[in-house]
């Protein structure tokens, strides 16, 4: 299969790039190239508080990176594969390894969420 190619003026890619070199915000994505996940479970892998975790997750969707997706009263994050970046995050996360240690908490419990 092709992958589609993306082009952007280099203002937009250095702001792209700029958003991605947060390591949270990067861990996350690749997180999210596994499965969607809740707030509730990024707030405990990365012990940080609930409002530092949502800010993180409101720039990459701001940045149209990820997807939201209302469930009940949680909120789920899922990559935006109709995102017109999607091609140029593919390449990058296919280039960094995923967080092992993160990865193994969040699947944990045979993966079963805790919100």
């Amino acid at each position: 299969m092709k992958m589609k190619q993306t082009t952007m003026d280099i203002k937009r890619a250095a702001n792209l790039l700029k958003l991605l070199g947060h390591e949270t915000r990067l861990t996350i994505l690749k997180i999210l190239t596994v499965r969607e996940c809740c707030v509730c479970e990024f707030v405990e892998i990365f012990t940080a508080s609930q409002p530092a975790i949502s800010q993180h997750l409101r720039k990459l969707r701001d940045a149209e990176l990820i997807a939201e997706e209302r469930k009940g009263q949680w909120n789920y994050y899922s990559l935006n594969k109709q995102s017109k970046y999607y091609s140029f995050l593919k390449i990058i996360l296919t280039g960094v390894t995923t967080p092992k240690n993160q990865l193994a908490q969040l699947l944990s419990n045979g993966g079963q969420r805790k919100c």
